[in-house]
């Protein structure tokens, strides 16, 4: 009898193992999405189809005309599983989910046509052989890169910075002209521009349709994989950033008798949260993890709301998104899995 996802609690979807998650990707949201994607491809006279599996999250692997999509992706419960898990589900949406396509995608095409090897590649975005760092440092204000996933990702590597700039192009039509007029930018997207033109009609060098760790092959279970996911995302705060703390809470005796400032970080975590999200592109996860810091470090502390609610609640999204400027200045991104 075939497994049914929707009446298994959180409990027992996390004890199966990935191999033994009933999914495909014919016949759900994800195939429609993948067919809107080909027919952008189509759209710019590019032949290239690149073939797509179901893992553990997105990924290109090198040499690899194809790409990895997460297995959530391809069932409503699992969906509902990733976001009570990690608090947020990459690629939900359409609008998100082409955009990483684009990008996917831009990667596969990379490998196929093995693109990063010419010499205009390389002046264009860089060496593809420099060694992926496990963090980067993005320029939030720099105008030499283009926008498309969250957290400045075009600035991870020479790579991303290409894949980044093909999925804005595949996207847009002529509006990136536009958008990116007299931004430096703008020479990347002329470039792809250039040499999606020149492969217009041609079939790739690279026909395999090779799968790296599909999901079938993959024996840990649900539980593993979202625990290593977890620590993945996990990041430590120094006991420095307590200052902040002290901006919007007291610990005066005094206002002892004041409402906790645990309880308050309680009550507007998610609100703040999806606040920050939305202005700095930071994995939900990872904001989470701060602001419970927060709470804890507030607890201990025994600090109290002495100010207004409406008045601590935006202080606290200030003082929540200079934590992550600092962490940002120091490297915070991780290249994911």
């Amino acid at each position: 009898m075939k497994l049914r996802l929707e009446g298994l609690t959180d409990r027992q979807l996390l004890d199966l193992r990935l191999c033994d998650l009933p999914v495909r990707i014919p016949g759900t949201q994800l195939e429609q999405r993948l067919k809107r994607l080909y027919r952008e491809l189509r759209g710019r006279s590019l032949e290239f189809r690149p073939h797509v599996w179901l893992a553990e999250e997105w990924f290109t692997p090198d040499g690899v005309a194809g790409f990895a999509i997460p297995f959530y992706l391809a069932h409503p419960r699992l969906m509902k599983l990733e976001r009570s898990q990690m608090l947020e589900v990459e690629g939900a949406t359409e609008s998100e989910c082409m955009r990483i396509l684009r990008h996917e995608a831009g990667h596969a095409i990379d490998n196929a046509f093995r693109l990063h090897a010419r010499r205009s590649w390389t002046d264009t975005f860089g060496s593809y052989r420099v060694p992926y760092p496990e963090w980067y440092q993005p320029q939030p204000d720099s105008r030499d890169y283009v926008l498309n996933l969250d957290a400045w990702y075009a600035q991870a590597h020479p790579a991303e910075d290409f894949a980044e700039t093909f999925a804005v192009w595949l996207k847009s039509g002529t509006q990136w002209r536009r958008q990116y007029a007299a931004w430096g930018a703008q020479r990347k997207l002329e470039y792809v521009q250039q040499i999606m033109a020149e492969l217009a009609g041609r079939s790739p060098r690279l026909l395999g349709r090779r799968q790296v760790e599909p999901l079938g092959t993959l024996t840990r279970t649900v539980r593993e994989h979202y625990r290593r996911k977890r620590a993945y995302y996990t990041i430590h705060w120094p006991a420095s950033y307590e200052r902040n703390l002290y901006r919007v809470f007291s610990a005066e005796p005094r206002h002892r008798l004041y409402p906790s400032a645990a309880q308050f970080l309680r009550h507007v975590r998610r609100e703040i949260c999806e606040i920050v999200a939305r202005g700095t592109g930071v994995h939900h996860y990872t904001i989470n993890h701060i602001v419970k810091h927060m709470i804890v470090r507030s607890r201990v502390l025994n600090l109290r709301l002495t100010i207004p609610e409406k008045e601590a609640r935006e202080l606290t999204v200030v003082a929540l998104t200079m934590q992550l400027m600092q962490i940002l200045r120091t490297g915070y991104h991780r290249i994911p899995l």
